[in-house]
């Protein structure tokens, strides 16, 4: 399994592409906003020659999908996301406004809901579904064993974690999930985040702050 990561608009958002040596691809957090974020994109997947199989977001505010209608278009994918977090696409245009952004595409729908326990599955790579609310109402992290990572959106960054004054956002909640849920995986597992750097399980049990 193969990772490439993107920062993509105003919010430095982490976008992941993962692929397989069959050439498919699983899209996480779609977070481009301009024609040129777009474009570089489309060129990284046509010229890998992949197949993208799946769109999964971890989260549904402003900055993990405003790539979801680019994608949906442009590969026939519709999202995949938590139902707990539905509310935020029917306010995306509130949100844009808010922010000062002009939506370029239609406001992406959901194709499918992911919850706790579910598996996703990329060729022979599975992916664990967990849901760690706090950030939002609807988080969820993915993780995959074998390959010994895992993608947890907004929940945990490097010496920190994610905010949890929007709405449906819970500071307690957000805590336990990470202690209960993504601190007792083995060490070494790398931690795909969705702004800022990597880490390590290890590494945020030594040193967050907030955990």
């Amino acid at each position: 399994m193969q990772i490439q990561q993107f920062t993509f608009n105003p919010f430095q958002e982490n976008t992941y592409v993962v692929y397989n040596d069959e050439k498919e691809a699983l899209i996480i957090d779609p977070g481009c906003y301009s024609a040129n974020e777009e474009n570089k994109l489309k060129d990284f997947i046509e010229s890998n020659s992949l197949n993208v199989k799946m769109l999964v977001n971890t989260h549904l505010h402003i900055d993990h999908v405003l790539g979801n209608a680019f994608i949906e278009k442009t590969y026939q994918v519709k999202a995949t996301a938590n139902s707990e977090d539905e509310f935020w696409l029917k306010g995306l245009e509130e949100q844009s406004r808010m922010f000062g952004l002009k939506l370029r595409h239609e406001t992406p729908s959901l194709g499918n809901y992911i919850h706790e326990g579910d598996i996703l599955m990329l060729g022979k790579d599975t992916f664990k579904v967990f849901q760690v609310p706090g950030h939002s109402p609807g988080s969820i992290v993915l993780y995959n064993a074998s390959c010994n990572c895992v993608f947890v959106g907004d929940v945990l960054f490097e010496n920190s974690i994610g905010r949890t004054d929007l709405q449906g956002g819970n500071y307690q909640s957000l805590i336990e999930g990470i202690q209960n849920k993504l601190l007792t995986l083995p060490e070494n597992t790398v931690v795909y985040c969705g702004h800022g750097p990597s880490t390590t399980i290890k590494r945020e049990k030594e040193n967050n702050p907030f955990i």
